[in-house]
């Protein structure tokens, strides 16, 4: 799952596709209206592929992890509603992430994460990475051919 061109802007609801590169910040298009405009250097904008949420372990899972979670939990449907009860939402999360850290995961982060997802997976932009299979090069074949007629 790319995430690197998808965005979240502070104090903006929704998110954005980067478009283009200026000298002085980029061009985004929102993925609901398909409207552009201009975002600033001084403009907080967070790429998805650079969020993490915090575990009780010293490795926080990246965002992108979390999403290809609960695209397999799902079969790749939608998830629970984010405007659920907080009991719903840190249920459904434990199942997800079960060591995540509950003094700093808030609900708040939990429904973002989850708009998030289902609305990702309407405008059908998770698709999870196809993992390449190692396959053998010609070189080692010819090679393994070749020591096997000796």
């Amino acid at each position: 799952m790319d995430l690197s061109d998808i965005l979240s802007l502070s104090g903006k609801s929704g998110l954005y596709r980067s478009i283009a590169q200026t000298k002085n910040g980029i061009i985004v298009e929102s993925l609901v209206d398909k409207k552009r405009f201009p975002v600033y250097v001084s403009d907080k904008a967070s790429s998805l592929s650079d969020i993490c949420i915090y575990t009780n372990n010293e490795e926080n899972i990246l965002l992108k992890d979390v999403m290809d979670i609960i695209y397999k939990k799902e079969s790749a449907g939608a998830c629970i509603d984010p405007k659920s009860d907080e009991k719903k939402l840190k249920k459904y999360f434990e199942e997800i992430i079960p060591d995540y850290n509950k003094e700093k995961v808030y609900v708040s982060d939990m429904r973002k994460v989850i708009s998030w997802y289902n609305f990702l997976q309407v405008q059908g932009l998770l698709k999870p990475e196809e993992k390449e299979e190692e396959k053998p090069n010609e070189e080692t074949i010819e090679k393994t051919e070749v020591t096997e007629e000796k």
